[in-house]
């Protein structure tokens, strides 16, 4: 039996999800707690890496026990619960075909960014946005919004990639950028794409905040993406306003959770 299973967790305890040597990851802590559940080692692989100190909402995950072990899905966040820390949980579970894979079977994923910039330090915040001062004025986030619009489409996001990394083919395709205010609360960046270079989503954040500032004009934009300069683009913003929301799949997963 194979399954797939959506999590929420904090990141900052950890360094990212996949299993590293130099430190603690969640992919490790998910391992463990599986073969508890399962009786049995258990295979655990996931969609995405994340960087240390990035949080996901609803990162999704497949578990496949060694031996054939049935456990209805419906009941499994309430398995993993006993065994869990409390900054990880598993908030559904699916069960799936042998051949599907969270990763390579994935078409998309939405990421979220938060920015604290209220006039107080909130210790709800702490580890969990960026922290950013003064206050951003109406105007500086409609100055935000006009330059998120311009990474939607298809383009070579090489000046939105960590210098160093080993990625040829910088295309991607971002399908929904936005910029909007909680009630009350942080400023998000909600961007939606069929795949992320590194970094990509937290150097677009240190982009929209020289946006706001006015180090750098909405309409510059274009002209950085095409220049696929990395020196052009604004700084990478800190992981831990980092949230891995969703992730899409072809096919829908009829989640459980009883």
């Amino acid at each position: 039996m194979k399954y797939i299973l959506k999590i929420k967790y904090i990141g900052t305890a950890y360094c990212g999800f996949q299993c590293q040597r130099n430190g603690v990851a969640v992919q490790n802590v998910l391992t463990e707690a599986a073969e508890k559940v399962f009786k049995c080692p258990a295979a655990v692989t996931g969609c995405s890496r994340t960087d240390s100190g990035v949080h996901a909402l609803g990162f999704c995950a497949t578990v496949e026990p060694k031996e054939n072990v049935s456990i209805p899905a419906g009941r499994l966040h309430r398995a993993f619960a006993a065994f869990l820390p409390d900054d990880i949980a598993v908030i559904g579970a699916a069960e799936v075909a042998e051949d599907f894979h969270p990763r390579y079977d994935s078409k998309g994923k939405n990421y979220i960014y938060r920015i604290w910039d209220g006039l107080y330090e909130d210790p709800f915040e702490k580890k969990r946005s960026m922290r950013l001062t003064p206050t951003l004025t109406d105007r500086e986030i409609l100055r935000m919004k006009k330059a998120a619009g311009y990474f939607v489409g298809k383009h070579d996001f090489s000046s939105f990639m960590a210098q160093g990394s080993k990625i040829v083919d910088a295309v991607r395709t971002v399908h929904k950028a936005e910029v909007y205010r909680e009630e009350g609360g942080c400023v998000v960046f909600s961007v939606s794409a069929d795949g992320f270079l590194y970094n990509m989503v937290r150097i677009m954040v240190g982009t929209l905040v020289d946006v706001a500032r006015g180090k750098t004009e909405p309409d510059d934009i274009p002209e950085i993406i095409a220049s696929c300069n990395r020196k052009l683009a604004g700084s990478t913003a800190p992981p831990e306003g980092l949230y891995l929301n969703e992730v899409f799949y072809d096919e829908s997963i009829d989640w459980k959770c009883e």
